[in-house]
């Protein structure tokens, strides 16, 4: 779910940040023909992602509000891979 976070986020910010850009200042479409698929791509596998973890049943209605809600936003699933973060390094440490 972490890498998820990340790729998502990371492919929003090439997008948004690069692609766009390139589209309206440029005249340069090609930019989000290519990068609008590969996020759409890593959208889906986000919450694709999102339901195989939040599928066992052991996560809190406020985690999966607050990773539905990461995907959504800018930065959002930066923020939403830190915690993911926590909540692993605290079960590495009560699972030694």
């Amino acid at each position: 779910m972490r890498f998820a976070s990340l790729l998502e986020g990371s492919t929003l910010m090439i997008l948004i940040g690069i692609a766009v850009p390139l589209k309206y200042l440029e005249g340069l479409s090609v930019a989000t023909s290519i990068v609008g698929p590969i996020h759409g791509m890593a959208f889906i596998f986000y919450f694709w992602m999102l339901i195989q973890t939040v599928s066992d049943g052991k996560w809190a209605l406020n985690d999966v509000i607050r990773m539905i809600v990461a995907a959504l936003i800018p930065f959002g699933t930066f923020v939403n891979e830190r915690a993911l973060a926590r909540r692993q390094a605290l079960l590495l440490e009560t699972t030694q």
